[in-house]
């Protein structure tokens, strides 16, 4: 088995004449994202904040932070990729990770909501370098889990039922920061109350710090149960060579490649500008908290992704996303229209585009699994876990941007930090400045995403013929 598996032109070990998986095994790889977006979900609506409201840097510093630490991403995340798929081990190439990086996941999500106790300058070196080494870690297991989808089973089908899994928890783990971490907070930074339940004083800096340990144990746990429940199905069948260089090359050929990586870029975009917008949205607009908001939206969100494979049967994965995100877009820019004390008409149509959006990041992943077999049909060779080190590369970077957009935009339109913990009086122009970060900003984005979604070229049809052709040659290889 050992010899086998390290064969270059190998494409299954024994086990795997059945491309069918357990829910089981879906379950146990979807709680791999469940980990992975307590740290995600955590990063986009509450870092922003964090840093300008508890951790004491402006949001012009923070916002050019989010930038020049995503610089160090273009070498890593490709490197990362590079490594996973010539990575040879008895677990595979990609579970390995899932094992190895569990613990610098945790300690490093720490590390990056703890606050020293240091002067304005040395608290901004901190930041830079905590949140460098906490996407750093994140890459290195990232990746591989986000590869694993793509060789878990030679199926389309069921890849896009695994995706499917995958979100759904995901989601849960969103589910999980949203609802939990204004109460958490309160909870290690002993709130004192006053008589009427109202919070009187809080130790945010040791709330946060507390809270994200909690969630980077959980998330430990749960990469280990991943890596424990799945196995790698299907590996490359080759007879060229894998370099670097080769690599990138077929990568930059892969004409659909190229669109879900603009796809995912602008989704990305999207959501970052307005999820980093939202606690100040609530905080300065609504004048309320926002955890139920983000649950409720949550909740459709998943709701939206259990009809993907309906939905999908009907329009298509091309039409239905360009469909989404039009729709989405429209929904979005609508709050710019709606007055901050209309809490119903907030929350109703950040309910209905969470729906409608739900079954984006389904359709998307999947769509990257399916041209890392586009890229393996078209060139005789597979590079998985490149492909989705460049698919999480345009993550982060638009993770980045959409968390500089706020941070800038915030310090345009002069945003005041809390003096003492105590939260200031916003101008006209900081406030318009907020409702525009809500609605417009983020639905020109989305609408980016549904005019690239045009050029992409996988059709049913070619699929079928992708995967048809693929098990010819690992038959062919077999004899």
């Amino acid at each position: 088995m050992a010899n086998a598996e390290i064969q270059s032109n190998s494409i299954a070990t024994s086990e795997s004449s059945d491309d069918r998986l357990s829910a089981a095994e879906k379950v146990g790889y979807g709680l791999g994202d469940t980990a992975s977006n307590l740290y995600w979900k955590l990063f986009e609506n509450f870092q922003l904040f964090f840093y300008t409201d508890v951790f004491g840097i402006t949001a012009g510093a923070a916002a050019t932070m989010f930038l020049v630490t995503k610089l160090w991403d273009a070498v890593n995340d490709p490197m990362i990729g590079f490594l996973s798929d010539r990575t040879r081990t008895a677990w595979g190439r990609f579970r390995p990770y899932l094992l190895w990086m569990a613990l610098p996941f945790a300690i490093t999500g720490a590390m990056t909501f703890y606050t020293p106790d240091v002067s304005p300058g040395w608290k901004l070196v901190y930041a830079y370098v905590t949140y460098t080494l906490v996407f750093m870690a994140y890459t290195a297991i990232n990746i591989p889990y986000g590869a694993l989808m793509g060789v878990i089973t030679p199926s389309p089908l069921e890849r896009t039922s695994v995706s499917t899994y995958r979100f759904v928890l995901a989601f849960i783990g969103g589910l999980i920061v949203q609802w939990f971490t204004e109460p958490l907070v309160n909870f290690f930074g002993s709130a004192v109350y006053s008589d009427a339940g109202e919070i009187i004083s809080v130790n945010k800096q040791a709330g946060f710090f507390w809270t994200v340990v909690c969630y980077g144990a959980l998330a430990s746990v749960l990469f280990v149960i991943t890596f424990a429940t799945t196995r790698e199905r299907v590996q490359p069948v080759s007879t060229k060579s894998n370099a670097f260089r080769s690599d990138i090359g077929d990568l930059l050929g892969n004409r659909p490649w190229i669109v879900l990586l603009f796809v995912g870029l602008f989704q990305i975009l999207a959501g970052w500008t307005r999820g980093s917008a939202i606690p100040y949205y609530f905080t300065y607009y609504v004048g309320s908290t926002f955890g139920t908001f983000l649950v409720a939206g949550t909740v459709a969100a998943i709701v939206g992704m259990l009809c993907t494979k309906m939905l999908t049967a009907v329009f298509g994965q091309r039409m239905l996303m360009i469909l989404m995100n039009l729709v989405t877009g429209l929904l979005t820019a609508a709050f710019f229209l709606v007055d901050g004390s209309n809490t119903y008409l907030i929350y109703g149509l950040h309910i209905l585009a969470s729906f409608v959006s739900g079954p984006v990041p389904v359709l998307l992943w999947a769509m990257y699994a399916d041209s890392a077999d586009y890229s393996e049909w078209k060139n005789h060779r597979r590079a998985t876990g490149l492909v989705f080190s460049a698919a999480t590369f345009s993550q982060k970077l638009g993770s980045a941007i959409g968390a500089a957009i706020p941070g800038w935009a915030l310090a345009w339109f002069h945003f005041k930090n809390p003096v003492d913990g105590i939260n200031q009086v916003q101008s006209e122009d900081t406030i318009s400045g907020i409702i525009l970060l809500m609605s417009i900003i983020p639905a020109v984005f989305l609408f980016c995403s549904a005019a690239v979604m045009f050029f992409y070229n996988i059709d049913k049809e070619l699929l079928s013929q992708i995967e048809s052709d693929l098990k010819m040659r690992k038959l062919e290889n077999e004899l």
